[in-house]
């Protein structure tokens, strides 16, 4: 059981503490991730005879040729997003985590609601898996939808440690021809800096590589959230809601691990519905995604069903995932995920229904992209989607914060692993009311459960923007025992801090 005497988490630092905290409302031990209420839980996911998808999921050193130069990296397979797994809701998931890195590890299961002791955050539900070691991870996929997997130990998601989990739905409701993922990506192994320098530099600098800084800020907030509103798709002029949009600047973008010099390609026949996953595993990105001379059917947010809604680009921070669906058009299409807000080249793919059709030139700037953006206003989850209608129990409100001293964020003024934890107990619904009183958006991930927008929209989601100096909230169904990360899904704001354990007592 990963939990100290005295009822304090043993966990790793990710940075150093500030002032305030938020008081606890729920007493009583703290419910391990050994303890029996996860078996129990994870009992009732189970279906009789239920297929078993297995898999083994190898960290290592790779070479990989990345936009014309060979890059030394690590990822779970040949290349950056390789290596992903495909079951349907209700398999069990036996996969074998083998680590061929010289560092410890770990694989979360991002977006999952899985049982606590297989969600893989180090010495909160489990050891880190040493060098040369390895764990077997085994549960059960609940819901179908786009998901991912990925380290969670410092900087390395920053290099190509990513790779797609796809949940089938065997009763799907969306009808499509071609399935594909794409999941977009900053790069920087091989291109003159490491994370690790990156992070230097952002400490030295107080808040930016590459970008103006984002620290400061009052407490004041519009109560408003989503992601419309935001400007251009392109370029320091493009913000959200007025803040900044990313720390660091990168020299490549990729899709599914391939410069635009070496584009991944979907094929279809013109007239067919092109079914797109879009994943967003980037570090310090926000992606606005378009598909030249198309317009994007929104099906699934975070991979649960939401209301079709029809635009012309979506846009994902770091961690988020989104379904379309187009009906490819014939010729050449170029795919485009602009970083918002950044002067950084655009990560592209193609869509090809026709052989004879020339390429897009790379470098091209799709209309579609000042078209109508997906907003969180417009997500309304399906009814069988939405949670059971019902008051929440209490509503808890914490703060996003930042320091310019050092480069430091945290929740409530204090970084992690010195933040107080959000304490709940089985069986709650709890409305989070999340402040962010940061000239920057964070996305917030919570891990284990995926809760329901409240206010703007009211789609099911387990990763939410919460854009500069604005409160979202959402509501959580408390079903899930055990500890839980909540945090900002940008990789250098949870290194320096902003992390909480969203902690079920008894």
């Amino acid at each position: 059981m990963l939990i100290a005497s005295g009822g304090a988490l043993l966990l790793t630092a990710c940075g150093s503490g500030a002032s305030k905290a938020t008081p606890t409302t729920i007493s009583g031990a703290l419910v391990g991730s050994d303890d029996p209420s996860v078996e129990r839980r994870d009992a009732q996911r189970r279906r009789g005879g239920a297929s078993t998808v297995t898999a083994t999921v190898t960290a290592s050193p790779v070479s990989v040729n990345i936009g014309g130069r060979d890059v030394s990296t690590w990822a779970f397979g040949d290349r950056p997003g390789s290596g992903g797994i495909r079951a349907t809701a209700g398999d069990l998931i036996d996969a074998t985590f083998v680590n061929k890195l010289t560092s410890g590890n770990t694989v979360h299961w991002h977006g999952v609601a899985l049982r606590n002791d297989m969600d893989g955050v180090h010495d909160l539900t489990q050891p880190m898996v040493e060098p040369g070691s390895s764990f077997r991870y085994r549960f059960t996929a609940p819901d179908p939808g786009s998901y991912w997997f990925h380290p969670h130990m410092g900087l390395e998601l920053d290099r190509g440690l990513y790779a797609p989990l796809i949940i089938e739905d065997p009763n799907e409701p969306v009808a499509f021809d071609v399935d594909v993922t794409l999941m977009l990506d900053d790069w920087l192994d091989g291109y003159g800096r490491t994370a690790e320098d990156v992070l230097l530099e952002l400490q030295q600098s107080g808040g930016h590589s590459g970008h103006g800084g984002h620290m400061g800020g009052s407490s004041d907030t519009n109560g408003s959230t989503g992601m419309g509103g935001m400007g251009g798709s392109g370029g320091t002029g493009s913000m959200m809601n007025g803040g900044l949009v990313g720390d660091v600047s990168y020299p490549l973008h990729l899709i599914n691990g391939r410069a635009p010099s070496e584009r991944d390609t979907i094929d279809a026949k013109a007239g067919q519905r092109v079914r797109i996953r879009l994943i967003n595993a980037g570090s310090d990105t926000a992606y606005r995604v378009v598909v030249g001379g198309h317009r994007l059917t929104v099906t699934h947010a975070d991979g649960f069903p939401v209301e079709p809604v029809e635009v012309d680009n979506v846009l994902l921070g770091m961690g988020e995932r989104y379904d379309v669906v187009i009906t490819a058009g014939d010729g050449a299409f170029p795919i485009v995920a602009m970083p918002e807000g950044k002067q950084d080249p655009a990560g592209e793919a193609v869509l090809r229904t026709s052989t004879s059709s020339t390429a897009p030139a790379t470098g091209s700037r799709p209309t579609e992209l000042d078209g109508r953006t997906l907003e969180y206003a417009d997500l309304a989850a399906t009814s069988a989607a939405r949670l059971v209608s019902r008051a929440p129990d209490r509503t808890i409100e914490v703060h996003l914060t930042a320091s310019m001293s050092g480069y430091t964020h945290g929740i409530d003024g204090r970084s992690f692993p010195d933040t107080t934890p959000i304490t709940v107990a089985e069986g709650e619904r709890v409305r989070m009311r999340v402040v962010n009183d940061t000239m920057m958006f964070h996305p917030i991930h919570l891990h284990g459960h995926t809760f329901q927008m409240v206010g703007a929209g009211s789609a099911r989601k387990d990763t939410l923007n919460v854009l500069s100096m604005t409160a979202a909230e959402f509501d959580i169904e408390a079903d899930n025992p055990g500890q839980w990360m909540l945090h900002c899904h940008n990789t250098y704001h949870l290194e320096t801090g902003m992390a909480t354990v969203f902690s079920y007592r008894d």
